[in-house]
């Protein structure tokens, strides 16, 4: 962790440094002053992550597992469900083409008389 920040603090001094040789004009003190707290930030919040993640390892391996307790034999516990009783589901095409078996196809197209009227 030390590594990385260092790291990236020498890369934004040496690329501020490198901006200021070049002469390529007005250089603005936008990168050491954003990029270091930024990099300050991550770090914290990491070594803050870390630091949880390292605290539960070890916790869970220091306590032994819960033990069960028996329940007394008066507590009340309802019955469990059967899924024995249970009907499957409904189709959803079930009777849908019931309605259609009385109607006969048509066979033909039957033409229908057209009546002219008079002008």
């Amino acid at each position: 962790m030390a590594l990385l920040t260092l790291g990236g603090f020498g890369i934004i001094i040496s690329g501020t440094i490198a901006m200021v040789q070049s002469g390529a004009g007005e250089v603005s003190p936008a990168l050491p002053i954003f990029g270091m707290p930024a990099i300050l930030t991550i770090d914290i919040l990491l070594i803050r992550q870390l630091s949880k993640l390292i605290n539960a390892a070890l916790s869970s391996a220091r306590h032994p597992a819960a033990k069960l307790t028996r329940q007394p034999q008066n507590a009340f516990q309802p019955p469990h469900a059967t899924t024995a009783r249970l009907a499957p589901g409904v189709s959803v095409t079930e009777n849908t083409t019931r309605f259609f078996d009385e109607y006969a196809p048509a066979s033909s197209i039957e033409a229908v008389p057209v009546r002219k009227t008079e002008r």
